[in-house]
């Protein structure tokens, strides 16, 4: 029986090596792998050696992976082997159907399609009609070698140029748009790509899944991912992954940043062990493949704000996950840099030195979650030590939980130490320390601020459907007592909810002595938009984001800079729409035009 490729490459990745082999043989540490006497012969000096995805004997020449070492050990056929491994991982062996059959022939077939089209742009780089692909390349500090070793190529000026010359190979438009090459419209299928460097993107095997394309000169969007096809998901793939599971095995850093050029230029300053995702945030799949390579990979992300953000949603992603075996690093950048940017600057050296002393990720999500925060009020510092705990809990390994919680509130409590012995002693006892103000006088509940901070919570009290996307925002504002008791309340059932409805967190806020407080709070709200209409609840958000603004503009500002960012890098009609609702609320604060008189 013949078995998909992808199948057998997951079960090899969801079979840690050095554990199962651990079962037979006695294993030691030696550098990053293991060694020990090899099963296949006797022998009283340890030559046999495990690696992250094989082992090796220098004595007698064993070598293989998980698979391998089960049929070899065992003297089991090899789909006893494969059954076996498939059972402790938890995976399904594919059935021998015609089904199974076609989809691994079309596979190899989208494979082939994408092969010759590499190629062909390979070939119009070197043209005069990629004179300027290859001169923008050039600028940006790439070697030919580089070029070469990451298959840069050019897409042509025009449409119809892949369609044209791989036709001339027999290949069908038909099997063009499978592979991501051609998108069918009203008049007949038309390039995917044009006018645009092209970047190869290969999974793990190394080989070609799809296409990464960057438009020289103004054109939007600025990069441009193939579209997802059997061979490839972006939520499943890093590029530069192929080159990166060598190299880290070789010694190298795995290094995570933001885009090609970065991966690129990386690898040519010798980090050969850097990946990025694909125009999208790290997902859990991407961890997953990460934690396979490196038991602590490093995030590096750009140096701006946007970055920031993306490097602690990242955090919080991957913590839950953390194990004493399986960390993560985060390198912060100077503001306005990227690694390429800093690269240039600084040197290989420096970037370098900046990977060797990276701080421990219980530091780095410390400062992270204290950008921004409130830490000079008591009211402030308790729901800081709140959001603490809150992210040491989330982790799964309730050792390792302990462990986090310790680190970030030590942290947190050294910081106030230092705050008192910098007021000194013998200071007057009316003079404050710098770390300790009074409370802020309650919000009027007649003030504008009060009441529209009341309104933004009716919103959410009626529509928490609307709370994946809002609750981070939410969360910044300093509100009024009432709202401020109803925001938490919610968050915690919002963590825990299984469905986001109104009734069921009606009953929540019941339960918890809430419910009085909430019916006048929604009371101030006229509920007319239907949640089955989604025109009606986009103009609602662009209206609570522009109220929203009217109390935090700088943040509504940055968020409609992110997004137009996310839209050049990532054009899928759910950015648009956050784009244009963003956009919308903005231009109403900054007129200040967003208040319930004027919304509703």
């Amino acid at each position: 029986m013949s078995l998909p490729p992808n199948f057998l490459d997951e079960l090899r990745a969801r079979t840690p090596l050095a554990p199962l082999i651990a079962r037979k043989v006695r294993l030691e540490r030696s550098g990053r792998d293991q060694k020990g006497c090899c099963p296949f012969h006797n022998e009283k000096s340890p030559s046999f050696y495990v690696y992250d995805d094989h082992y090796h004997c220098f004595g007698c020449g064993a070598h293989g992976d998980a698979i391998s070492f089960i049929m070899q050990n065992e003297g089991a056929g090899f789909m006893e082997a494969v059954e076996r491994l498939a059972a402790e991982a938890g995976m399904q062996v594919p059935k021998p159907t015609p089904q199974a059959a076609e989809a691994e022939r079309r596979e190899a077939d989208l494979s082939e399609v994408l092969a010759a089209a590499a190629a062909e742009y390979r070939r119009l780089l070197r043209l005069p009609q990629g004179a300027s692909a290859l001169a923008y390349l050039r600028g940006r500090g790439l070697s030919d070698a580089t070029i070469e070793q990451f298959g840069l190529g050019w897409s042509g000026e025009g449409r119809g140029v892949i369609t044209e010359a791989l036709g001339r190979q027999g290949i069908t438009p038909g099997r063009m748009i499978e592979a991501g090459l051609l998108k069918a419209t009203e008049r007949g299928p038309v390039d995917y790509f044009f006018a645009r460097v092209m970047f190869p993107i290969r999974d793990r095997r190394g080989r070609i899944i799809s296409f990464g394309g960057r438009v020289l000169g103004d054109g939007q969007p600025k990069y441009l991912n193939g579209p997802e096809t059997d061979l490839f998901s972006k939520r499943q793939t890093l590029y530069g992954i192929d080159l990166a599971r060598s190299a880290v095995r070789s010694g190298a850093t795995l290094i995570v940043v933001e885009g090609y050029m970065d991966v690129i230029a990386l690898h040519q300053a010798g980090f050969s062990g850097a990946v990025a995702p694909l125009g999208t945030a790290l997902t859990e799949q991407h961890l997953a493949e990460l934690w396979r390579i490196s038991p602590r990979p490093l995030l590096c992300f750009d140096g701006d704000a946007a970055g920031r953000r993306a490097a602690l949603r990242s955090t919080e992603l991957a913590i839950r996950a953390l194990a004493p075996d399986r960390g993560l690093a985060v390198l912060a950048l100077p503001d306005r840099d990227d690694p390429d940017s800093l690269i240039r600057r600084e040197g290989a050296q420096a970037f370098k030195a900046r990977i060797e002393t990276v701080p421990h990720l219980a530091q780095t999500l410390f400062d992270m979650l204290a950008d921004g925060a409130d830490r000079a009020t008591p009211e402030g510092r308790a729901a800081f030590r709140k959001r603490l705990e809150a992210v040491a809990r989330s982790i799964e390994d309730k050792s390792l939980a302990g462990e986090y919680r310790a680190a970030l509130i030590d942290r947190l409590y050294a910081e106030r130490r230092q705050g008192f012995q910098k007021a000194g002693p013998g200071k007057s006892s009316g003079q404050k320390s710098p770390h300790i103000s009074l409370p802020r006088p309650a919000i009027d509940t007649e003030t504008t601020i009060g009441r529209r901070a009341r309104l933004l919570t009716a919103i959410l009290l009626c529509y928490p459907s609307m709370l994946p996307d809002l609750e981070e925002a939410f969360g910044l504002l300093t509100l009024p007592d009432d709202c401020a008791r109803l925001r938490d309340s919610m968050s915690e059932w919002f963590h825990g909810a299984q469905a986001l409805d109104s009734a069921d967190l009606l009953n929540h806020l019941t339960s918890s002595g809430l419910r009085d407080v909430a019916d006048r709070v929604i009371s101030l709200f006229p509920q007319h938009t239907p949640e089955t209409d989604p025109a009606a609840m986009a103009e609602l958000e662009a209206s609570w984001y522009g109220i929203y603004g009217l109390m935090n503009l700088g943040w509504l500002r940055e968020q409609c800079a992110e997004q137009s960012r996310r839209w050049q890098e990532e054009p899928e009609p759910e950015v648009w729409n956050r784009l244009v609702s963003l956009t919308r609320a903005l231009k109403r604060a900054e007129r200040g035009e967003a208040d319930s008189d004027a919304v509703f």
